[in-house]
């Protein structure tokens, strides 16, 4: 069975990377030659593909297991993206089963409340909205194919080389901890773990929140990459401030609070977490490194 990533960036070489070591080729799209070349050093085989380009490519996913981790383009509240995807697998024929790697943000500002799969999305900022039309966009999808979908809402991920440090060493503030909203991450590691087990064992159709299930404010995370890279914290501003003096992109997390709960994915895709919390996957990421 050919074995596809849409996506193979910093997550999906990683994904990758866990099937090769068990003998199964995969395949991965990039959109320029020197991530190409990046591919096949890694024995990757590459796919030049750029969804923003119409028509697509002959594109040979009829059939194959097919992990989807492109980003909505930015702009609007659409994804033309997973819609022109959708309508090469009409003409060119379906993947099997898909995984796409959508956004816990769907859910809105939920106010710090615990939210699990049942609660009904409420996307408010355009990135959430551009993921929440992607859905609906795969939905339809598999309801018309028979194609299997399982979509993954994932939140922030961390990992070597995937941390805010040069935000900490330019010393930009964040809004005081008594502020600030929970925000919710999964290590990397584990959310490959997951990936391959939302492939392997998700149930058709269903919703799984990722993460690592011990939500923190986002202070309190820039707070312990700091200590942990032995770097000064940031400095600490009220949310009013912020308001001047952090960027649209910053300010658009800042207003949503919610903690996931990950009781789901843990029992239904039989994972452990390798890195249940921030204490043990922080130091990781330097080990790593």
């Amino acid at each position: 069975m050919s074995m596809f990533i849409l996506g193979c960036g910093y997550l999906g070489q990683r994904v990758a990377a866990q099937y090769l070591q068990t003998g199964v080729p995969i395949t991965g799209s990039v959109r320029s030659r020197i991530s190409m070349e990046r591919l096949q050093q890694r024995g990757i085989v590459p796919l030049m593909l750029d969804l923003d380009r119409h028509p697509l490519p002959q594109l040979p996913l009829a059939g194959s297991s097919l992990f989807y981790f492109i980003p909505p383009a930015t702009g609007g509240s659409n994804d033309p993206r997973s819609a022109g995807i959708v309508e090469a697998f009409r003409r060119q024929g379906s993947p099997r089963r898909l995984v796409y790697l959508s956004t816990t943000g769907v859910y809105g500002n939920c106010a710090g409340e615990w939210v699990d799969e049942q609660r009904i999305p409420a996307p408010a900022v355009p990135r959430a909205l551009r993921r929440w039309d992607a859905e609906q966009t795969l939905r339809a999808w598999s309801r018309e194919s028979g194609g299997e979908l399982v979509i993954l809402r994932v939140a922030g991920f961390y990992g070597a080389g995937k941390l805010p440090l040069e935000r900490l060493r330019k010393r930009l503030p964040m809004v005081r901890e008594e502020e600030a909203p929970f925000s919710n991450r999964i290590h990397v590691n584990d959310l490959v773990t997951v990936c391959q087990a939302a492939m392997e064992r998700g149930r058709a159709g269903e919703v799984y929140n990722v993460s690592d299930g011990h939500p923190t404010t986002m202070t309190d995370y820039f707070d312990r990459v700091a200590d942990v890279a032995g770097l000064a914290r940031p400095p600490k501003i009220s949310l009013h401030q912020a308001r001047q003096n952090l960027s649209p992109g910053m300010l658009s997390y800042m207003q949503e609070s919610r903690r996931l709960l990950n009781r789901k994915m843990l029992d239904e895709l039989d994972v452990s977490l390798q890195f249940p919390d921030l204490a043990t996957g922080l130091p990781a990421c330097f080990d790593d490194a």
